[in-house]
C-alpha cells in the first residue's frame, strides 16, 4: 500500500507566505505525477498544481507567479511554495500521485492526501 501525509498548513496574514510538503511512502513503487489540490465548502475541489516525474508543472491561473511546485524524487516528496496570500486561497490543500506498484499493475492509480487546512486571514 501507498500512503500520502501532508504537512505545513495553518494560519497566516494576507500577503505572507506557506510551503505544503507531501510524502509517500510504502514499497515498491513509483510515482508519475504529483500535485496539489484545493476544496472550500461547498465546492468542487480543484487543480491548483501538478508536476510530472520530469519537472514539467501547470498551474491554475489564479496562482501564476505566487505559487510553486516542485519535487525530490528521491524523498518521494512533492512541496507547495504560497506567496503573497490573499483570502481566496482560504482552503483545505489536497495531494495527490499517480502510482504504480512494482509487479503487481503496469498501471497507475491515484492516491490521495488526507489533506491539510490554509486560512489566510487578518
Amino acid at each position: 500500500q501507498v500512503q500520502l501525509v501532508e504537512s505545513g498548513g495553518g494560519l497566516v496574514q494576507p500577503g505572507g507566505s506557506l510551503r505544503l510538503s507531501c510524502a509517500a511512502s510504502g514499497r515498491m513503487f513509483t510515482i508519475n505525477t504529483m500535485g496539489w489540490y484545493r476544496q472550500t465548502p461547498g465546492n468542487e475541489r480543484e487543480l491548483v498544481a501538478s508536476i510530472t516525474s520530469g519537472g514539467h508543472t501547470n498551474y491554475v491561473d489564479s496562482v501564476k507567479g505566487r505559487f510553486t511546485i516542485s519535487r525530490d524524487n528521491a524523498k518521494n516528496t512533492v512541496y507547495l511554495q504560497m506567496n503573497s496570500l490573499n483570502a481566496e486561497d482560504t482552503a483545505v490543500y489536497y495531494c495527490n500521485a499517480d502510482v504504480r506498484t512494482i509487479g503487481l499493475s503496469a498501471k497507475y492509480i491515484t492516491k490521495w492526501g488526507q489533506g491539510t487546512q490554509v486560512t489566510v486571514s487578518s
